[in-house]
């Protein structure tokens, strides 16, 4: 019996061989019909025999490329066409978008064996892909992703890739990045004066022998400029930070194969599938003990960041340099995007770097790395951009029409199509008007191509942040603000699927609070609509305001006067003897309440603590005294914790941990070691919790005894594995963060998240 079927696919299945999968498909089955990208997805009209037919339809499902994702197959009835063959058509650009942009992909390693066969005419060719691999989002000028709407449209396919593209059976068939030497782009070496020195296979090969000599370069990827340098050299190392101005922050680092990264770090199995994986991201490593690289790659950390070659160009540098380790770190001036164009390389990180390996295949979105670590078998993301956005989540709730724009730092924001949340790349920090337009920009972009109707903006409760002056400038229907701390709470719920009431433990670096103190230590109960607070860390006062998140003795300053006096004017003299008279200023200013204001913030508590024990007074890079503070924890070792109170106030349990920075200061004096007060430390704050947490469970025995984990602290190894493992134990349900990032970067999902709800519970009109 014969049979006609419309078959409707949305998903990731445009840039991924889709169309040529189906094809093929076809042809395996004996059946005819056709295939078309449109502005939904991927279209099949399929007719043949009935059972031919069904077996189709089903391994759609089960042979589907490496990198689509089906979201919905919906599969019509139609009366018979009659079709004479299987063929692909033009896609049809008419009609609402209800795509799934293709994301970024790291080189196949079919095209790796390519690049690496003499016999081959793609032989150490820079931009070689496939409709497995190489720039997608990157290059998108226009949807659907067909060739003439991105930046490859410039170049004109020779007959050999012309014959590819078009052969349905070839892996390359619809491939809209494919090249080759007699017609792609192509690489080009130039000096720090603008001279060329070297073009096509000769610029790599040169830029293989200035690395191993020392210099520093500034490599063009698939997102944006790289600055980079041999990774075993102490003086480029060094050279590298006083130039770009990063005295100590972490530089990622790209080895050439995961035979090379073991033999400076540990590599599990998990982190490893992360590391080949086509997202390709930045895996957070242990090092170990026979670590080889300079050590001014990732001073003062046990970890270290590290990626694998994932374009055909950072390949052959790579094999150019000797199959070195490189330092492969964003080319940007400090607070600034990433430098993407050709025509700026110079003009912003002119300085920097000796020489420039750049192409001319435009970048139309730039975009970072991604920065994911492993905690207890699961990813842990403290950067979601290249290789994963912006790609959609799929949400329980109606989020249609929905603009979050996300937070001040880290800042991302999200857009909501019917179920889909579509979550942007990493923008950065909003604190300079380069920044700022380059939101808008990528901003502009995304709604163009989703086509929200932007009903509802979600900005943070903040009353200074930018983002809120971004939002005046659309006409939405209403402005919702949405508490720092929910939206941390609210993402997290939302990404584990939970949609009952349940408690929160937010360990954060600041969020403004409901009372117009500063937040981030907290025990919420409640869902993305509503939240209680239930327990929050005793507030001090930060003398200076922000200058204490600089500066984080100020900050330790703040909290011993606060909470201990004269006694902790006493220590503030004694930890800090070089700042006597700033101290006594301090004091002064907190008693008559001029510019000061009060916080009870994880991160905070973080910064003073590894001020006072000496490890960081000033911070260099966002988080540096906390993360540094986090490095000396010994997980697995057995400890004392320090003391602490838990008081009661207005119905609200409060963290008082005035004990524990007086012990702290005793052991500071005793010369007891950074690395036990450290761990002592951590393990305090993790019982302190757990305490509180079981009073919670005392108090209210109705509420539900899930708990999820969320705000930037819980990064943190040691509390994220310690909260979770006694939190079992006491009897909670512990969920955290898989595929969203923890930090600030989850922000803006979150905000979207509460927004829904909070619709969803609006009675019609």
């Amino acid at each position: 019996m014969l049979k006609t079927v419309k078959v409707s696919i949305v998903g990731r299945v445009q840039g991924v061989g889709f169309r040529p999968f189906i094809f093929q498909l076809a042809n395996e089955y004996g059946l005819k019909g056709t295939v078309q990208n449109n502005m939904d997805g991927v279209e099949v009209y399929i007719e043949g025999n009935s059972a031919d037919v069904q077996l189709f339809l089903q391994s759609i499902k089960e042979k589907a490329p490496r990198l689509a994702r089906i979201d919905q197959m919906t599969v019509y009835n139609e009366a018979f066409i009659g079709y004479k063959q299987f063929s692909i058509i033009k896609s049809r650009r008419e009609g609402t978008s209800q795509l799934v942009i293709p994301v970024d992909a790291g080189v196949c390693d079919e095209c790796l064996a390519e690049i690496n066969n003499p016999h081959n005419h793609r032989y150490n060719y820079p931009f070689t892909t496939c409709t497995q691999c190489g720039p997608r989002y990157t290059i998108i000028d226009e949807l659907p992703y067909d060739r003439p709407y991105t930046s490859m449209s410039h170049f004109e396919l020779c007959p050999n890739c012309e014959k590819e593209y078009n052969n349905p059976m070839d892996r390359r068939h619809h491939a809209q990045p494919i090249a080759c030497p007699e017609c792609g782009p192509y690489v080009t070496l130039v000096s720090n004066d603008g001279r060329i020195l070297a073009e096509l296979e000769e610029a790599l090969q040169v830029a293989g022998k200035l690395l191993n000599e020392g210099k520093i370069m500034a490599v063009k990827g698939i997102g944006g400029f790289h600055l980079c340098c041999d990774a075993n050299n102490d003086q480029a190392v060094s050279l590298l930070r006083s130039r770009k101005n990063r005295p100590n922050r972490p530089l990622a680092v790209m080895s050439f194969s995961i035979e090379h990264a073991n033999s400076f770090a540990k590599v599990s199995s998990d982190e490893e599938k992360l590391l080949r994986s086509p997202e390709a991201p930045i895996v957070i490593l242990q090092k170990k003990k026979e670590y080889h690289l300079s050590e001014k790659v990732a001073p003062n950390m046990k970890t270290i960041g590290v990626m694998l070659p994932y374009s055909p160009l950072h390949y052959l540098l790579l094999k150019e340099a000797g199959e070195k380790t490189l330092v492969m770190t964003s080319a940007n001036v400090s607070g600034l995007p990433i430098v993407y164009k050709n025509e700026e390389c110079r003009q912003y990180i002119g300085e920097i770097a000796d020489f420039y390996l750049i192409h001319n295949r435009e970048i139309v979105h730039p975009v970072d790395d991604s920065v994911v670590q492993i905690v207890q078998d699961k990813t842990d993301f403290f950067r979601k951009s290249r290789g994963y956005v912006p790609d959609a989540l799929y949400s329980k709730m109606n989020v249609d029409g929905i603009v979050s724009f996300g937070g001040q730092q880290k800042t991302t924001f999200a857009l909501g199509r019917n179920h889909q949340v579509f979550i942007g790349p990493h923008i950065g920090d909003l604190e300079n008007l380069f920044t700022i337009n380059h939101y808008k920009k990528e901003l502009q972009h995304l709604l163009k191509w989703i086509q929200p109707h932007q009903r509802i903006g979600v900005i943070d409760y903040h009353p200074n942040y930018q983002t809120r002056e971004l939002a005046k400038e659309f006409s939405f229907d209403e402005v919702m603000e949405v508490q720092h701390h929910h939206a941390h709470m609210a993402a997290c719920l939302a990404e584990n699927g939970i949609d009952e009431q349940t408690f929160a433990i937010i360990l954060d670096g600041t969020g403004y609070g409901l009372d117009g103190n500063i937040w981030g230590f907290e025990i919420f109960y409640g869902d993305c609509k509503q939240f209680q607070r239930l327990a929050h860390l005793k507030y001090t006062a930060l003398p200076g305001g922000e200058t204490c998140i600089r500066e984080p003795w100020r900050n330790a300053c703040g909290m011993l006067l606060t909470l201990l006096g004269d006694e902790g004017f006493n220590i503030c003299e004694q930890l800090f003897p070089s700042h006597k008279e700033a101290i006594s200023v301090f004091r002064a200013m907190i008693e008559k309440g001029l510019n000061t204001v009060y916080a009870g913030t994880c991160g905070r508590l973080f910064d003073a603590v590894s001020s006072m024990i000496g490890i960081c007074e000033k911070s260099t890079y966002d988080g540096e005294a906390a993360i540094r503070l986090s490095e000396l924890a010994q997980l697995g070792k057995q400890v004392d914790s320090y003391s602490y109170e838990i008081q009661e106030d207005h119905n609200k349990l409060v963290f008082d941990f005035s004990r524990m920075l007086l012990e702290i200061s005793r052991d500071v004096s005793s010369l007891k070691a950074v690395e036990a007060i450290s761990t002592a430390f951590h393990e305090t704050i993790v019982q302190a919790l757990v305490d509180g947490m079981n009073r919670m469970k005392e108090k209210f025995p109705q509420y539900n005894n899930k708990v999820v984990l969320s705000g930037g602290s819980c990064h943190n190894r040691y509390l994220k594995e310690r909260l979770t493992s006694c939190l079992t134990v006491a009897g909670f349900e512990v969920y955290s963060h898989k595929r969203i990032p923890c930090n600030d970067g989850g922000l803006s999902y979150g905000q979207l998240m509460v927004a829904a709800a909070k619709r969803e519970e609006k009675p019609c009109v």
